[in-house]
């Protein structure tokens, strides 16, 4: 880390709690935006989720109850595997692609000398951060309701939630630097990111998987995210920590890379927009 980088962070945590009403604002206006003309407006925001885990519920409940070992006698254990996998993966893929394009639509805002540009993302992963915790309190109050609740071992999915956040908020504030300079990497993002959800088990199970397509689920830094998910969700048990180290590690040198390179480009990112 060089002496400049040092010294810029001090400054630019000190700017973005001087601008925390602008984020926080900015937080509300987003969830406010997403329902404004609707009849049901925010109802709306537990009317989507809840449908999705019904539609699980009811399509893959007695289809998928055998396949999953160990859990043959669960009428809802493919339902909560699914949603265990699809509820990590979206809040990675939602701040992923949003942080591509961040600074692309916010120019006017970057441009301002006295704005902390910082301020952006920390608005796309609390806006993120807190779809999700929406949609992950109406799986749990499911989870209650159908009896499959894990228990106090819940709290483990919060290690999880910040490895995943670390590793989603690196990658997606590396790739929206980038795609200032190069707009081409907002496009391929989207199709890496469909690529990437079917290369990770969240639908199908690794048992599976040909032995040769499991090397591929190895190297995936989202397998051992995603299946710390499920080992809390499905099974009541702790996540693998031993298994989620290196990505815990991984995703701390990536923020920590994209945050100096972010600092680093941020005068030619002005220039650029």
């Amino acid at each position: 880390m060089s002496s400049t980088a040092a010294r810029l962070h001090p400054v630019m945590l000190r700017s973005l709690w001087a601008y925390r009403g602008f984020v926080l604002g900015a937080v509300r206006r987003e969830f406010q935006a997403r329902y404004r003309g609707s009849l049901l407006g925010a109802v709306w925001a537990v009317l989507n989720p809840l449908a999705q885990i019904l539609v699980f519920t009811l399509i893959f409940a007695e289809l998928m109850r055998a396949r999953l070992p160990g859990h043959e006698g669960s009428v809802y254990a493919y339902s909560i595997y699914l949603c265990a996998g699809i509820l990590s993966w979206g809040l990675f893929a939602e701040i992923v692609a949003r942080l591509t394009t961040v600074f692309l639509e916010n120019g006017n805002l970057i441009k301002k000398a006295s704005f902390p540009r910082v301020a952006l993302p920390t608005v796309v992963v609390l806006s993120a951060l807190v779809n999700f915790a929406i949609i992950m309190g109406l799986f749990l109050l499911f989870q209650v309701v159908t009896g499959s609740f894990p228990g106090l071992v819940i709290l483990a999915l919060l290690p999880a939630v910040a490895v995943l956040v670390a590793f989603a908020a690196g990658l997606g504030l590396l790739l929206g630097t980038l795609n200032v300079f190069f707009r081409d990497v907002g496009q391929l993002t989207g199709v890496a990111l469909t690529f990437w959800f079917w290369l990770t088990p969240i639908i199908y199970l690794e048992s599976a998987v040909p032995p040769r397509a499991r090397d591929l689920l190895a190297i995936n830094p989202m397998t051992p995210v995603v299946h710390a998910f499920q080992r809390v969700l499905l099974d009541g048990q702790a996540p693998d920590w031993l298994e989620l180290l290196p990505v815990a590690v991984g995703s701390l040198v990536l923020l920590l890379f994209a945050g100096l390179f972010f600092l680093r480009q941020s005068g030619e990112i002005v220039d650029e927009l």
